[in-house]
């Protein structure tokens, strides 16, 4: 089933010519939510080809206008494709005022319903589907932010089919088993779950931390995570620019994911001062030793 990152942009700050700001759009078994939502989000998402209609929640780190800009003109086109159902806004309350007046203002009329949750800089889950958690958590910015925590719920079993049919189970009872359940057979006899299935395929998760200054009680949060994306505005040669200003390094980046126990370490967010990403990657290699990815905008990231 689909789980992964499709990257419209990692840039910081303001768009440049090799980056859009931040966006990044998640596919969980085909419905689609959106983290983030800089000027040319909407753009980058249809030469991604992914479907307006799949869209239906919408998470606001914070409210900087290179994470938020892009969310107005999004609507306003969600709108004019007769985009029905229901999107949910998860953003800060000032947020919320911000689009109220301006859909107001510009789009009062639309073909789907928005509906707001207002989010606070803490640690607690937003949203808890059948098959999936998000969960917020505080960052360390010049503003409330707040990065989010996507993750699977455990998978069923996998059925035996030889088993089950040697133990004659009935079909009315194979989703209990999937589950966990085990089986009494007509004379009263227990057959153990683990002897009619096989264990599930592992539950995958993905953080996102943007933006942030390095601050080791991240790490605590994200301890289990298997797939991090964590800002990295700067290297070490502009260090003393990160801390004062919100955010990280590469390595300290790098740091983070390494103390979480991640596998995979995906960098953004990067200044326009560089101009060669590959550098972000190298840097946050002494200090995390898993997969790490350079995002780039049209990056799609399958998290196995």
């Amino acid at each position: 089933m689909t789980f992964s990152v499709n990257i419209l942009g990692c840039g910081s700050a303001t768009p440049t010519a090799r980056h859009l700001p931040s966006s990044q759009v998640i596919n969980f078994r085909e419905q689609l939510m959106m983290i983030d939502c800089g000027e040319g989000a909407q753009r980058q998402y249809r030469m991604m080809r992914l479907k307006f209609s799949r869209l239906n929640h919408i998470f606001i780190s914070h409210l900087h206008g290179d994470h938020f800009f892009g969310l107005p003109g999004l609507l306003s086109t969600l709108a004019l494709h007769e985009v029905g159902g229901t999107i949910v806004i998860h953003t800060f309350q000032q947020g919320v005022e911000y689009l109220r007046r301006t859909m107001d203002l510009f789009c009062s009329d639309t073909s789907f319903n928005i509906e707001y949750d207002v989010i606070t800089p803490e640690h607690r889950v937003i949203l808890d589907t059948k098959a999936l958690t998000v969960e917020t958590f505080p960052l360390k910015h010049r503003v409330p932010t707040v990065g989010f925590i996507f993750r699977e719920k455990p998978k069923p079993r996998h059925i035996r089919p030889d088993m089950i049919a040697f133990h004659q189970v009935p079909v009315a009872q194979i989703n209990a088993i999937r589950e966990g359940a085990d089986f009494m057979r007509p004379d009263g006899r227990i057959i153990p779950n683990a002897l009619l299935t096989t264990d599930a395929n592992p539950s995958l998760s993905y953080a996102y931390c943007s933006d942030t200054a390095f601050d080791p009680k991240i790490a605590e949060f994200l301890r289990g995570v298997d797939t991090i994306y964590h800002e990295a505005t700067y290297l070490l040669d502009n260090a003393h620019k990160a801390a004062p200003r919100g955010h990280s390094t590469a390595a300290e980046a790098g740091q983070i994911a390494q103390a979480a126990g991640a596998r995979r370490l995906i960098l953004g967010h990067y200044s326009q001062a560089y101009t060669d990403d590959s550098l972000f990657a190298r840097e946050a290699a002494t200090t995390f030793n898993g997969e790490i990815i350079a995002a780039t905008e049209g990056l799609t990231i399958d998290l196995l």
